[in-house]
């Protein structure tokens, strides 16, 4: 439960009023003339989990932690439908310099989401990369299915020599994260696979190649939480 009983309705209230005035930005470009050649985005550097995952509010691999919102409007994101592949907040400034018409840098990590949107291109990476750091010091790689996270108890620092696996989910099966696969012996493969991904992610992040220690893995696997285990 964490602090959701107390701060969840403040939470939502906050959302209706980030809605309103940013509603209220697009009246104001729409009356001054400037709306078709303006692009406004929004978007947060983490979400919250309300110490459901830890001690804290924010500081974690989860998803609660690290979906934040994103609204772009303006000229060349104005289509509809809906796009399912993973977007990271390094794609962000790509994506501001490809609307300006400014060349995109080579060095840039990230990606242009306009050509995504536009449906202009279908050779899109398949995971993205999660850095945490301070109260927890973790990484994650996310595919659309899988989620895997390791962990170091180190204090307050970005990096560790050494991290302990900490969490596999199965986000098809399990998208709220609440049966950790990470000691079923069942899914033995996963784990090395989204291991190697995840140690290939920080390679291209320019982190050294740390020890990763593996989890006890257990013979068969888990059930599934059910609605009845929740309340019961």
């Amino acid at each position: 439960v964490g602090s959701a009983p107390q701060h969840l309705a403040g939470y939502w209230g906050m959302i209706k009023r980030l809605d309103e005035a940013y509603g209220r930005l697009i009246d104001s470009l729409y009356s001054a003339g400037k709306l078709d050649n303006t692009i406004i985005i929004f978007t947060a550097d983490h979400g919250c989990h309300f110490k459901t995952r830890n001690g804290e509010y924010k500081r974690s691999c989860h998803d609660s932690s690290i979906r934040v919102p994103g609204v772009i409007t303006g000229p060349g994101f104005q289509r509809g439908g809906e796009v399912q592949e993973l977007i990271s907040l390094i794609d962000l400034p790509p994506t501001m310099l490809e609307a300006a018409g400014i060349p995109v840098p080579d060095s840039y990590d990230g990606r242009p989401v306009g050509p995504l949107i536009r449906r202009e291109t279908d050779d899109w990476p398949e995971s993205v990369f999660v850095q945490i750091s301070e109260s927890q010091t973790g990484r994650a790689v996310r595919t659309h299915r899988w989620k895997y996270s390791v962990t170091a108890h180190v204090g307050d620092r970005p990096w560790a020599e050494s991290f302990n696996e900490d969490f596999l989910y199965d986000l098809e099966c399990d998208p709220y994260e609440l049966t950790n696969l990470i000691n079923s012996g069942a899914h033995t493969t996963v784990v090395e696979r989204m291991r190697t991904l995840l140690l290939d992610h920080m390679k291209q992040a320019g982190e050294k190649s740390p020890e990763i220690v593996p989890a006890e893995r257990k013979r068969g696997g888990q059930r599934m939480v059910s609605v009845e285990d929740l309340n019961g």
